[in-house]
């Protein structure tokens, strides 16, 4: 395999371009269960029919696991928005075709993928919030509708790309799960805000639920949920601002 061109570097990992290829080569410290069970989540997302690219093997390089893809040459919907520059129309436009691509991953079930609502309650249980926080948020929790919708887990434009023949494709399956789409909806809703695009977070959740016919204070109360559920990995930063999520009962 040609390691020579690297088309992306995220969170220890580093992907490569091998001609119609691409290889996502994990740091060490990645385990091997974790590994296979992203591969396994592509696999799996790819017998629903979604765009996505097709897994081609699981291998390791240089004693470090890697999983090679079919390449997708494009644009990734984030490139495009920042090229929109301040045509706030053309960027709105992208920002509905991503609700309108997560609409489609919605429709989709997956009966084998993990229950998001049981890896969100491991993610809880492993924050230092302290015993009070923590039973309120699981308790929360459960109080939720449980549905068996396919969700991302972490559906923002970088993970989209638009191929030179205007064919959408979904990244980055690492984090999907099958539960209720509205906690998919605020996990996108703050990455919006991570990413300091408020205004654009605004226009995403209104399209959002006015496209899909959700209440508003319904996405909003998840949010204290995934957000906690989110605060046990990335930098301080990110953790910082998760956090001041949680104690927002009824978000307004």
């Amino acid at each position: 395999m040609n390691l020579d061109r690297v088309i992306a570097v995220r969170n220890n990992k580093t992907i490569y371009r091998d001609g119609d290829r691409a290889i996502k080569v994990f740091g060490a410290e990645y385990s091997k269960a974790d590994v296979l069970n992203e591969a396994l989540n592509q696999a799996r997302i790819e017998e629903t029919g979604l765009n996505i690219p097709k897994i081609l093997e699981v291998t390791m390089i240089d004693g470090k696991w890697a999983i090679v893809s079919e390449y997708i040459k494009g644009k990734t919907l984030a490139q495009l928005m920042k090229e929109a520059g301040e045509d706030v129309d053309k960027k709105n436009g992208y920002i509905e075709l991503l609700v309108d691509l997560q609409m489609n991953v919605h429709q989709k079930t997956c009966p084998l993928l993990n229950k998001l609502k049981d890896k969100m309650n491991r993610k809880i249980a492993e924050t230092d919030f302290d015993a009070t926080t923590r039973y309120d948020l699981h308790t929360r929790l459960e109080s939720m509708p449980k549905h068996n919708k396919v969700c991302h887990g972490d559906f923002n434009p970088s993970n989209i790309i638009i191929a030179e023949d205007s064919t959408p494709y979904v990244l980055d399956w690492s984090h999907a799960t099958q539960g209720n789409a509205s906690a998919d909806v605020a996990r996108t809703y703050l990455l919006f805000w991570l990413n300091g695009d408020i205004s654009g977070a605004e226009f995403y959740l209104d399209t959002f639920c006015k496209k899909s016919d959700t209440a508003k204070q319904y996405v909003q109360k998840w949010m204290p949920i995934v957000a906690a559920s989110q605060s046990v990995k990335g930098n301080e930063k990110e953790r910082e601002f998760l956090m001041s999520w949680v104690g927002v009962v009824d978000y307004q």
